[in-house]
């Protein structure tokens, strides 16, 4: 076996490519665990989604007839009791929505980590050419 300070171009050249074979191998596999732990980020998201859908329906059926039946009973008519009631149910409705694609953004299911560690080993491989 050859001494580190005797070893020669080419060795230390094949070393190198062998170490940067295995670092991208290293970051194939961080970008998979990642990019895993995001895709059930995003199940989960859309589980909360459906979810409140669901629950939100019968819940809001009951609640609008009840505030439509209070407004008709402090003197609105019908039709303006049942249309402030609605306006309201599609608020609700809107901002549970918009939680859950706020959840489902680029940013948030971005693979910082990988990205991060890519753009050291980026700098660490310019290193070790120079």
């Amino acid at each position: 076996m050859t001494s580190p300070n005797s070893r020669s171009i080419p060795e230390l050249f094949s070393d190198a490519v062998g170490q940067l074979a295995k670092l991208v191998g290293n970051e194939f596999e961080l970008a998979r665990a990642e990019l895993s732990e995001k895709a059930s980020q995003v199940g989960r998201a859309a589980g909360m989604i459906g979810a409140g859908a669901v629950i939100l329906m019968p819940a809001l059926v009951l609640l609008l007839f009840a505030v439509s039946a209070a407004l008709i009973s402090a003197g609105f008519s019908q039709p303006v009791a049942y249309l402030l009631t609605g306006g309201g149910a599609a608020l609700v409705s809107g901002a549970l929505i918009a939680t859950g694609m706020n959840r489902l953004s680029g940013d948030a299911l971005k693979p910082s980590v990988t990205l991060d560690q890519v753009q050291r080993d980026k700098a660490a491989a310019k290193e070790m050419v120079r």
